[in-house]
């Protein structure tokens, strides 16, 4: 078929005559979709894409003006459904990556998270594993910060006390937490 046999289908598919139509789409349904596997790479989404672009034609017949042939129009029409198409695929392509990238950044979080809860119960264990006197110098030099020669007044002892049982209170703490170590 020529163009001019194509132009006078298209004006019966206008009028609603469907064996036009129906003939329209058998002449150029093969074509289209080998077509349109050229950019979708995919069978089943090329038949899609000229199955709706059929559909289209049909639902907007009276409304629709074709200035070129109506061969063009349809091949023309094909590659921008199909530009659509892979355009649309890669958005979701790139939000479904980044929806994957947050949900691993959010369980490394919670893992890290886990990891520093655990490690913060060992090490409140440890120091309550402390005898009494050593676990109060630990507290006072590591929790508030003070000096020996305060804790020593503070508590009425030695600057040498103070220095052995916090020697002690560090060696015992890093025999019993040695497993995290590595991970400072």
């Amino acid at each position: 078929m020529d163009r001019q046999e194509d132009a006078v289908l298209f004006q019966k598919i206008k009028l609603g005559d469907e064996k036009s139509f129906e003939l329209l789409f058998r002449r150029y349904y093969g074509h289209l979709c080998l077509y349109a596997v050229r950019f979708t790479q995919n069978n089943p989404e090329a038949e899609e894409i000229v199955q709706d672009l059929f559909a289209k034609i049909w639902e907007k017949k009276e409304q629709l003006t074709i200035s070129t042939s109506v061969k063009n129009y349809l091949f023309r029409s094909v590659k921008n459904h199909c530009l659509n198409f892979l355009q649309h695929s890669q958005i979701k392509n790139q939000y479904s990556q980044k929806v994957c990238s947050e949900a691993n950044d959010l369980k490394e979080s919670e893992d890290t998270n886990y990891i520093e809860i655990y490690m913060l119960r060992k090490i409140e264990e440890s120091i309550q594993a402390l005898p009494e006197k050593r676990r109060k110098i630990f507290r006072l030099s590591r929790q508030e910060g003070l000096k020996y020669r305060e804790i020593a007044e503070k508590l009425g002892i030695s600057i040498k006390t103070v220095e052995t049982q916090m020697g002690l209170a560090i060696k015992t703490l890093r025999e019993k937490l040695k497993d995290f170590l590595p991970a400072f």
